[in-house]
């Protein structure tokens, strides 16, 4: 790991976070390639795995990106807590703002269920923007935290960085199979279901890009931005994906994928960051 560590440390920040955020893309398109495997999958480890995608979340914006943003800031008390309580804030806002108006759907819900503005686009457009939307706030954080490393600025490392990433792209694997699947169970094609899949985290690699340059360019911003994408991956947890978990019999399962999610993801960060 030492080695990924002094790998990106020599690289230009953009370039860093695109690379990262790349890894993290093709291993959804990996999770998304199982249907070419196999045509459906149980429902209790569709949501484990669900489970598990919202505990790296949470912990990935508790311990990757709102913590070192309250460190990074300067003073005491209430006043070094501003910056990372106003981040958090904005970014849950423009979540719910984003969710309200976006057209899209829940992976166990029905078509009824849809959220956003109404429209009669198809299922499977609704399903892969319901995915999308809670990328960007992943794509952003990778960036942020690898334009901040490069700028040097305390509580921001490579390691942190490489952490998030991998901690995103792990949660991203499952998170392909919840896209690609219940596609494939509806009589979409193999290829189609790969496809879309794959395509609901290409977005990722544009928000990291953008994440580093934003931070690297424009450096007090930082613990705005990173508690920013706090704010919007913990409302997606809530918002989204614990609701997902929670509809069918199997929720002790769902719990127990959380807590591993949670957990994998902090030793991920207090190892590398």
């Amino acid at each position: 790991m030492d080695f990924l560590i002094d790998l990106f440390s020599d690289l230009d920040p953009i370039l860093a976070a695109l690379l990262a955020t790349t890894g993290t893309w093709l291993l959804t398109a990996c999770g998304a390639a199982l249907v070419f495997l196999f045509k459906s999958m149980r429902r209790w480890l569709l949501d484990g795995m669900l489970g598990f995608t919202g505990g790296v979340m949470i912990a990935a914006s508790c311990f990757g990106l709102l913590i070192p943003a309250i460190d990074m800031t300067d003073g005491e008390g209430f006043v070094k807590v501003i910056p990372a309580a106003v981040g958090f804030l904005l970014g849950s806002v423009f979540l719910y703002f984003s969710d309200r108006l976006l057209p899209h759907l829940h992976i166990n819900f029905k078509d009824e269920e849809s959220e956003g503005i109404r429209t009669q686009w198809h299922r499977t457009t609704l399903l892969v923007l319901a995915i999308t939307l809670h990328n960007i706030p992943e794509g952003l954080a990778v960036g942020i935290l690898f334009g901040g490393a490069a700028a040097g600025i305390d509580g921001a490392t490579i390691g942190g960085a490489l952490a998030l990433a991998i901690g995103i792209g792990i949660q991203n694997f499952p998170e392909g199979i919840a896209v690609a699947m219940p596609l494939r169970r509806q009589g979409v094609s193999r290829f189609k279901s790969f496809w879309y899949g794959q395509l609901s985290a290409i977005v990722e690699p544009v928000a990291g890009v953008l994440g580093a340059w934003a931070v690297f360019d424009f450096q007090p911003i930082l613990p705005y931005a990173l508690s920013f994408a706090a704010g919007a991956m913990i409302y997606v947890v809530v918002e989204e994906v614990i609701p997902e978990t929670q509809r069918d019999k199997y929720t002790d399962i769902a719990t127990m994928g959380f807590v591993f999610g949670f957990l994998i993801m902090m030793m991920l960060d207090v190892a590398l960051g």
